[in-house]
């Protein structure tokens, strides 16, 4: 898809730039570089902006990671002196990951030493904001071949006074004259936390929602519902392609396919051999167990070093500009093949399976011998894996895509609105698929006429057997069981035990529980406390005294601590009102062992005589036991 922003920043040389924030500026960015492809000394870095903002391993691992790989598939020459690209790239660092994000400029000039040159230009950012930095790269990345180093100190100088990230929210972030209008995608606390399931499909519920999904798997198009199911159970995927831009693409579309389900794996946009984690992949032995990693590839070598991943899939056509859609499936793997000239609905006669011919059966038996490695010889777009799909292809959905045929002039309209049609389908499908899961994950309400100060009642405890039990006997659903064959039970039993479900199910919990104190907390602040403990007998009235000065001791505490919200003043004030009413109508006895505690005493400040609660009798002369009493302590 185009992603040409329809902006332009100019740099008046006249004027320089003011100084960025430091501060402000790691808000966004970590990192500019301006890498160089020397062909004595290699990967060069020209410009580090700002100085020292990495350390010289990284430096290293971001050069080789800036370039397309030496080994990868040869892509066709414009008659164009220059080609220009973009993808991006991903490792880890210090318990986190840093995102690299790539401006790459090949230019052909026979004055050059074999005649040619390559210079990346690099934004380095802790966070997964491709649609802000996709946009960014296409001003920054030209400027900086028109005016060098000028261009960073600009921009960053633009990027530092941007206002801070906003998680899930659209923003304008200006540059220049103009300003990039983009929509963050939601930070993990704010996934987990959002209502399930989801009220507007139109919003990024996830990572990489800008990702192509239709153009990175055009080819493949009857794979998305099995290559969905191995990113939902966490599986190791090899994706292979003969470009950066096609694998990092087609990676960010896979990672973007199981939205809301945050990817809990370790996926890699543009991997290399350089890669300090390749030597420990690199060094299993056949049998072991592949990590649960989504690697994106150019690099053909990788198909005889990683011999023990499951699961290869093979995308883009040898030509970055074919528009070729109409793949072909077999059992064990699928290609592409044919063109389509006329804009119109895509043909499911022609995605369906090859005819029967001699030469379709000996290729389907001659690529499932040589695998993957059939690639060593001709690209071509395949699934290569040996999992049994659950859910069966939507043919509903691919009869409402639309082909753009031959003509690139309408093919980024077809593909926003093939990437809406695919993208609300798979969002829905995750959202049945996770629906079971809905009772455990459901905050309780205090119910009316209830005391809001008792101990909050736990979420139903969670035992995986006893919910596959209950799941086999109601099913799944109606939505998902035409489109699921007969082991649909066993998907979700292998999800359960895959990479995916503990991390998503453990904060999705952990949200759930802090919205529930908060509706019991705002329930306790609403609470007319006359009312409700008019109904109340003696020893409920004791309880109630007991539980509303431990919430209002936590209060205080949370305040004291520089911890509390906006409103924990009016909350303190609010349940020290409702014990002082409450001790009110205790017994005068009771009222004076309370008070000989100095702390409580302190809380009280001196309540007045006791008064009579409307519908319910003063507790006069009443006695309490010692254990009720035991209670009272602080």
């Amino acid at each position: 898809m185009n992603r040409s922003p329809s902006l332009s920043a100019k740099c008046e040389e006249s004027q320089s730039p003011p100084s960025p924030n430091p501060s402000a500026l790691r808000r966004w960015v970590l990192a500019f570089c301006v890498i160089r492809f020397d062909l004595e000394q290699g990967q060069t870095v020209e410009e580090l902006y700002p100085p020292d903002s990495l350390p010289s391993d990284q430096q290293l691992l971001v050069a080789f990671s800036s370039f397309p790989d030496s080994m990868s598939h040869h892509h066709p020459r414009h008659r164009s002196s220059i080609h220009d690209s973009i993808f991006s790239f991903r490792f880890p660092a210090g318990g986190a990951f840093i995102y690299g994000y790539v401006f790459n400029r090949q230019r052909q000039d026979e004055r050059l030493p074999r005649g040619g040159e390559q210079k990346s230009v690099v934004v380095l950012s802790h966070y997964p904001y491709s649609s802000v930095f996709r946009l960014l790269l296409q001003i920054l990345g030209p400027l900086c071949f028109d005016i060098g180093r000028a261009a960073l100190d600009l921009v960053a100088s633009h990027v530092a006074a941007w206002p801070p990230p906003s998680p899930g929210s659209p923003m304008d972030l200006p540059i220049g004259t103009a300003a990039l209008r983009v929509h963050l995608p939601p930070s993990p606390d704010d996934l987990a936390a959002a209502p399930f399931p989801p009220t507007n499909p139109s919003v990024p519920h996830g990572l990489f929602h800008d990702a192509d999904l239709f153009a990175a798997f055009r080819g493949l198009l009857l794979h998305l519902w099995t290559l969905w199911e191995l990113m939902l159970l966490g599986e190791p995927i090899l994706v292979i392609a003969s470009t950066p831009p096609q694998c990092s693409e087609a990676v960010a579309a896979l990672v973007s396919l199981v939205a809301p389900l945050p990817c809990s794996v370790d996926f890699r946009p543009y991997f290399t051999i350089h890669d300090p984690d390749f030597a420990r992949i690199n060094s299993l032995r056949e049998g072991d167990a592949f990590p649960p990693m989504v690697l994106g590839v150019t690099n053909l070598f990788f198909l005889k070093s990683l011999k023990n991943i499951p699961h290869v899939v093979s995308v883009g056509s040898p030509s970055p500009n074919s528009t070729r859609v109409l793949p072909v499936a077999s059992r064990s793997s699928s290609t592409s093949t044919g063109t389509n000239t006329r804009p119109g609905r895509l043909n499911l006669e022609q995605l369906s399976l090859n005819k029967f011919s001699p030469s379709n059966l000996l290729n389907a038996m001659k690529r499932r011998r040589e695998g993957p490695l059939c690639l060593m010889t001709e690209h071509r777009e395949a699934v290569w894996s040996t999992y049994s799909a659950t859910m069966k292809p939507d043919t509903a959905i691919l009869n409402r895509l639309i082909d753009a045929g031959m003509s690139p002039r309408i093919e980024e309209s077809m593909s926003v609105v093939n990437n809406e049609i695919l993208r609300r389908h798979f969002l829905e499908l995750t959202t049945n698929f996770l629906a079971p899961f809905g009772p455990y994950l459901r905050a309780i309400t205090p119910s009316d006429g209830s005391s809001p100060f008792v101990e909050l009642p736990p979420l139903p405890p969670f035992h995986a057997d006893e919910f596959l039990n209950g799941l086999a006997a109601r099913g799944p659903g109606k939505f998902l069981t035409k489109r699921m064959r007969s082991n649909w039970l066993g998907l979700y039993r292998r999800f359960l035990e895959g990479h995916n479900f503990m991390p998503w199910f453990q904060r999705k919990r952990a949200a759930v529980e802090q919205e529930q104190q908060r509706l019991w907390r705002q329930a306790r602040l609403n609470t007319d406390i006359h009312k409700l403990i008019s109904k109340m007998s003696e020893v409920e009235i004791v309880d109630s005294f007991n539980a509303i000065e431990r919430h209002l001791l936590g209060e205080i505490q949370l305040l004291q601590s520089g911890g509390g919200s906006a409103d924990s003043v009016v909350a303190c004030q609010k349940l020290k009102g409702d014990l002082q009413v409450v001790f009110n109508v205790l017994p005068k006895d009771m009222q004076q062992l309370l008070l000989f505690n100095p702390k409580r005493a302190a809380l009280l400040q001196g309540s007045p005589e006791p008064n009579k609660v409307p519908g319910h009798p003063s507790v006069h002369g009443a006695l309490v036991s010692e254990t009720k009493l035991s209670f009272l302590s602080l």
